[in-house]
């Protein structure tokens, strides 16, 4: 067996040994609760999940499908404590919605077999949705405009084989056996199909609520593996699967900048060529965010604040930049090298793989060429994303 595939195995068993402990310690922290222990009925009678088949769902993946099903699945379940019956059409709306940011913010590739980016682009383009909208939105507006045809061709693709392949551990087959064979609650797997409709029973979804967390955990570290293989040279994976909740306020960086500006003459926006004060610019990503996925330091540049906005998510020209960018950066790590030795910003800078000092004392043509080697290639796998060039008219 391959060292990879062992160890996949390893972690497999060991999801599913957690999976159990946490299964079992909540059903007795829920009996404590109430004073009494609740009886224990014949172990031929009583349900069981089978976690050797549920940590096996994502094997053979060769699309996202199946990780956004089900996470879509644990979501409408959370939602909606009452109910059991779920279409395909919401779950595969749910499905979209989840998917949403990591396309169009973060620009994602989903691999050549995989529709749903393309399908998300065109629901974007039919809708009219905002490409930063909140998924709840997202998944309410599909499901509002879903009697149009064209957004229920959309969805349809996702219907005819996802509910089914997904059973694929329980239920061997084609489509038509593992629907028959799901209302029979063959190997108790976790809902039964009817027509374009899904059924979980009531031990299913309690189940699915208690470990709601760990199920999405385990299914994010999967789909961030599966991912990674299809954006290699793409930084930070997992934190591009779902929208922040909030991005850092960059206190410390502005800090680094100010004491660098106030203690400098003259420092000028290498975008604009304006003079900065302390205090009254935007830090500016040179490299997008939404790639790099980081606020360190050596990434970051104080510019005017309207030429930061029209430059947003855009890629800016290295021959152009990049040499001002480094000129600028070497100065404000000398600088405050001497009056904040101390500072952790200047630990952001070891990503060069040289000591700070010897960073501070490189000639300016070194400090270049190390800026450079670490930005080209970012700068084209984000052109090979879509990240588009930006035209400055400054």
């Amino acid at each position: 067996m391959h060292p990879d595939s062992a160890c996949h195995s390893h972690i497999q068993r060991m999801f599913g040994k957690i999976l159990e402990l946490v299964w079992f310690f909540c059903k007795f922290v829920s009996a404590r609760d109430k004073q009494e222990m609740p009886p224990i009925p014949p172990i031929n009678s009583r349900p069981f999940i089978d976690v050797p088949r549920l940590s096996c769902i994502y094997n053979s993946t060769v699309a996202t499908y199946k990780f956004y099903w089900f996470t879509s699945i644990i979501n409408l379940v959370l939602k909606h404590a009452d109910r059991s019956v779920f279409s395909f059409y919401e779950i595969i709306a749910g499905m979209i919605s989840e998917a949403w940011y990591p396309i169009h913010h973060f620009r994602l590739s989903f691999g050549k077999s995989d529709s749903l980016e393309a399908k998300i682009i065109e629901l974007q383009r039919i809708l009219d949705i905002s490409i930063d909208a909140k998924k709840e939105a997202v998944a309410s507006t599909i499901m509002d405009n879903i009697s149009r045809p064209q957004v229920r061709r959309c969805l349809e693709i996702f219907t005819y084989n996802v509910p089914y392949r997904f059973l694929s551990p329980w239920i061997p087959g084609c489509d038509a056996q593992v629907e028959n064979l799901s209302r029979e609650k063959f190997n108790n797997c976790p809902y039964s199909i009817c027509g374009k409709e899904i059924f979980i029973d009531d031990f299913w979804r309690e189940f699915l609520t208690l470990n709601a967390a760990i199920l999405k955990d385990f299914t994010f570290w999967n789909l961030a593996a599966f991912l990674q293989k299809r954006n290699p040279n793409v930084p930070d994976i997992p934190s591009k699967l779902v929208r922040p909740i909030q991005r850092s306020s960059l206190v410390r960086q502005h800090r680094f900048w100010d004491r660098y500006i106030s203690n400098s003459d003259n420092v000028r926006c290498i975008y604009t060529d304006a003079v900065l004060e302390p205090g009254e610019y935007d830090l500016d990503h040179f490299i997008p965010w939404s790639f790099v996925v980081h606020d360190l330091n050596w990434n970051l540049i104080p510019a005017n604040p309207s030429i930061n906005s029209s430059k947003s998510n855009n890629l800016p020209s290295l021959d152009r930049f990049l040499r001002p960018l480094a000129k600028i950066q070497q100065a404000a790590l000398k600088l405050n090298i001497q009056l904040a030795p101390r500072d952790p910003v200047l630990e952001d800078y070891l990503v060069f793989r040289h000591s700070i000092d010897f960073l501070a004392g490189a000639s300016e043509e070194q400090f270049y060429n190390l800026m450079k080697n670490e930005f080209e290639p970012m700068a084209q796998t984000a052109h090979n994303m879509g990240f588009t060039p930006w035209i400055n008219i400054a």
